[in-house]
């Protein structure tokens, strides 16, 4: 109970007891002067007599009177009674007033969960949108989607008023939405792991290694680019590095894939096979002595497909290696990250601009 409760309490009962007190004062003088009105005689001065006479109250005159004290009590007490009344509750009002406190806590409380649902989820969907989706280059989800078709925020001033029904009702709307937005967002992050998982086989499929054990750069021959052809001594464009190494040196697949072909080429190739690694991806190897894998064959980086030769349009042993990415023919230097420190990279590179001779 408050301090304002417990005072206007006290107020009412001190009403009610001055209320008491002044109608039986009331009816004590009433009667009192009754008694006073018999026992005492009054008398005036006659100017025409010139004799002292006895006063004689008519009693219309006593009636008035009597009406006219009764009534003032009654207004008197009818105006103590209605300010008290104003500013004090009645048992029942105090009962009323006690629930309507009551679901007004539990109102705030809930209005506060709700209000912190409402903050960590959109946290966690600003982290979804800026974060996690941007990091596997994904469209953001809309606010369309996550809320529905309508969007809902709680204003608890405008509940000030309302009834407690409609008051539960919004409440069990906004937990809906919020409801809708966590399934949403679990849909989400069901999205992003299987990302993560598909990020993971992109990973381990894309091409990263050296075809050949090369660890101290120096089987690196001929790089990407305009290079003189061995054969005809005219420049073209040698669409890929060529890795000098003795006969018979394993060849590995630089990413998970599966192979696409695995044959002779008499164009050129000689031996060659292809990997799909899948993503856009392509694979090729040349000039082989003798092919390991065959079509079909499901390859995991780092497996051996097959050994260094000098098969097809060749003028040494070597292995021709080449990255296609969306049909288009790409520089491979660029697919040796799991191989390579940034100091060797950089030496690779350097290796690979050199303007010489291509082995095929």
């Amino acid at each position: 109970m408050t301090w304002f409760q417990y005072l206007a309490n006290l107020l009412k009962d001190c009403v009610i007891n001055a209320f008491d007190a002044i109608c039986f004062s009331l009816i004590a003088i009433f009667t009192f002067q009754s008694g006073k009105l018999k026992k005492t005689k009054k008398y005036f001065y006659n100017t025409d007599s010139h004799k002292f006479e006895k006063l004689v109250v008519p009693l219309r005159v006593k009636a008035l009177r009597v009406i006219g004290v009764i009534s003032a009590g009654i207004v008197t007490a009818g105006i103590i009674i209605a300010i008290a009344f104003r500013f004090i509750d009645t048992p029942k009002e105090k009962m009323m007033r006690g629930d309507i406190n009551k679901l007004t806590e539990q109102y705030q409380q809930l209005q506060t969960q709700v209000n912190s649902m409402n903050t960590a989820l959109a946290e966690l969907e600003n982290r979804d949108n800026s974060i996690y989706r941007a990091v596997f280059e994904a469209a953001p989800l809309p606010d369309s989607i996550r809320y529905g078709k309508k969007y809902s925020e709680i204003d608890p001033r405008a509940f000030l008023y309302w009834d407690p029904d409609d008051m539960l009702d919004k409440i069990k709307e906004s937990i809906s939405v919020l409801n809708r937005r966590i399934h949403m967002q679990k849909m989400s992050y069901d999205s992003i792991d299987e990302m993560v998982r598909s990020k993971e086989k992109m990973l381990q499929a894309i091409p990263a290694i050296q075809p050949i054990s090369n660890k101290n750069l120096s089987h690196l021959a001929s790089g990407f680019g305009y290079r003189i052809d061995p054969i005809y001594k005219t420049v073209k464009l040698h669409t890929g590095l060529d890795f000098a190494a003795a006969i018979g040196t394993p060849i590995y697949a630089t990413g998970n894939g599966v192979v696409l072909e695995a044959s002779y080429d008499e164009g050129g190739y000689g031996n060659h096979v292809v990997i799909s690694h899948g993503y856009g991806y392509e694979t090729l190897y040349g000039h082989m002595a003798k092919i390991k894998s065959f079509i079909g064959k499901k390859v995991k980086r780092g497996e051996i497909i097959g050994w260094v030769g000098n098969s097809g349009k060749s003028t040494g042993p070597h292995c021709h290696y080449e990255v296609i990415r969306n049909g288009e023919k790409i520089d491979p230097i660029h697919y040796f990250f799991n191989d390579l420190s940034p100091t060797e990279y950089e030496r690779i590179v350097h290796i690979a601009a050199s303007a010489n001779q291509s082995f095929d």
